[in-house]
């Protein structure tokens, strides 16, 4: 009889293996380098205008402007300030530097005013431009509130008295009319006007000096230069009698963030 031979078993297939993926090097890991970004003709041109600066040289006035202008590198339209060393002692009362002058080209900066006036006044400081306009109840609505939403206050004479009340409050905050800075008019409109023009009142401070904002970078030179001149004169009659030696010991300008210049002193 035949013999019955025995059924192998299929063989199974062999699994695949699956192939694991490459492991990545740590030099791919890495995102390629991006090119560094090209200089703004802005910042290359500030950049240029920094090394032509020497530091320990006093400029002509409009040299030092233009230089001013070239090396502003902020992207808002930078203030100009300049700044006075006197030769004055701030410590005594008979030497401090005080009054207003209107620059011919303004600051640049919208000023926000205060009017304190009688009733008859009103009218006429509104027309000249002054955002806030009182008297009595002005005066009582600040010495309840403390609140001072302006920048510059102008009094007429006959409210001084009155201004008392409130004379700290105003005080600390270098609001309080004066007429050392003409803001105690006999005709507040006209006052209103000027400072709405540009009229700078400033003081010095405790350590001499003086600090005042002539203009923005984006004004002409001309103007900037005008301005400063301005500004130096009034600086010049400000002089007190008591003050002995040199007067005007150094001078600089600088835009907001900017290094200062030295300007030459003329005469």
């Amino acid at each position: 009889m035949p013999t019955k031979k025995k059924e192998t078993k299929a063989a199974k297939p062999a699994k695949e293996k699956k192939a694991k993926p490459a492991k990545e090097t740590k030099a791919a890991k890495k995102p390629a380098k991006q090119a560094p970004p090209k200089k703004q003709p802005e910042a290359a041109a500030a950049k240029t205008a920094i090394d032509e600066l020497d530091k320990t040289k006093t400029y002509p006035i409009e040299e030092a402007m233009e230089l001013v202008k070239k090396l502003s590198k902020t992207k808002f339209d930078a203030t100009v300030e300049a700044h006075f060393r006197l030769g004055i002692d701030p410590r005594k009362g008979d030497q401090q530097v005080r009054t207003a002058v209107p620059l011919p080209h303004g600051t640049g900066k919208t000023v926000k005013v205060a009017a304190f006036v009688s009733a008859g006044k009103e009218k006429e400081v509104k027309e000249a431009g002054a955002d806030i306009v009182g008297g009595e109840e002005l005066i009582a609505e600040i010495k309840k509130t403390e609140k001072t939403d302006f920048q510059v206050a102008v009094a007429e004479p006959a409210m001084m008295k009155n201004l008392a009340q409130i004379a700290k409050i105003l005080g600390t905050r270098g609001l309080m009319p004066s007429p050392k800075n003409e803001t105690v008019a006999a005709d507040p409109a006209k006052a209103v006007t000027e400072l709405k023009k540009g009229k700078v009142s400033f003081k010095n401070d405790d350590t001499g000096n003086v600090h005042v904002a002539i203009g923005k970078v984006s004004f002409e030179t001309k103007q900037l230069v005008e301005n400063y001149q301005t500004l130096f004169e009034a600086i010049k009659r400000a002089k007190p009698s008591s003050s002995k030696g040199v007067y005007l010991k150094n001078i600089s300008i600088s835009s907001t963030m900017g290094p200062g210049i030295k300007v030459q002193i003329s005469a």
